[in-house]
């Protein structure tokens, strides 16, 4: 079986945000999966996704301040800078941690970790909705 979606983010704040659940509820076919995989594709260049801490929410702060402190906005050397001063910064961060996650599925639910939760890590003070292309396969 191979069932691709497209889930539309609302506009979040620049962080970390858990988004497990807006993931899984955009699936309903995964309920019927007994073994499979779901590929979670991000369609934008200045945020990304990660699989990280699900339970406490000074984790998701301190990856915002631990990102920023690496990549800084509005850094002198960047030499693109005409979409403001957050926008190389946010093309890097992304770089960083990637446009996308496999996923195992098993009995109907996600197999993630006690603690694992799906993050989408908005890197830009203004970024806008966000689109997500779900691809689930499996049987």
């Amino acid at each position: 079986m191979w069932h691709q979606t497209e889930l539309r983010l609302r506009a979040y704040p620049r962080g970390f945000h858990l988004i497990t659940r807006e993931v899984v509820d955009a699936l309903p076919e995964l309920a019927g999966l007994r073994l499979g995989l779901l590929h979670v594709f991000i369609q934008h260049t200045s945020a990304s996704l990660t699989l990280n801490e699900n339970a406490s929410p000074g984790v998701r702060r301190d990856f915002e301040r631990s990102f920023n402190h690496l990549v800084p906005d509005a850094w002198p050397e960047f030499e693109h800078t005409q979409e403001g001063d957050d926008n190389m910064a946010a093309h890097i961060k992304a770089s960083l941690l990637g446009p996308s996650l496999t996923l195992p599925v098993q009995a109907g639910r996600l197999a993630l970790g006690r603690w694992q939760g799906i993050y989408l890590c908005e890197h830009r003070d203004q970024g806008g909705p966000r689109r997500l292309a779900l691809t689930l396969s499996g049987e």
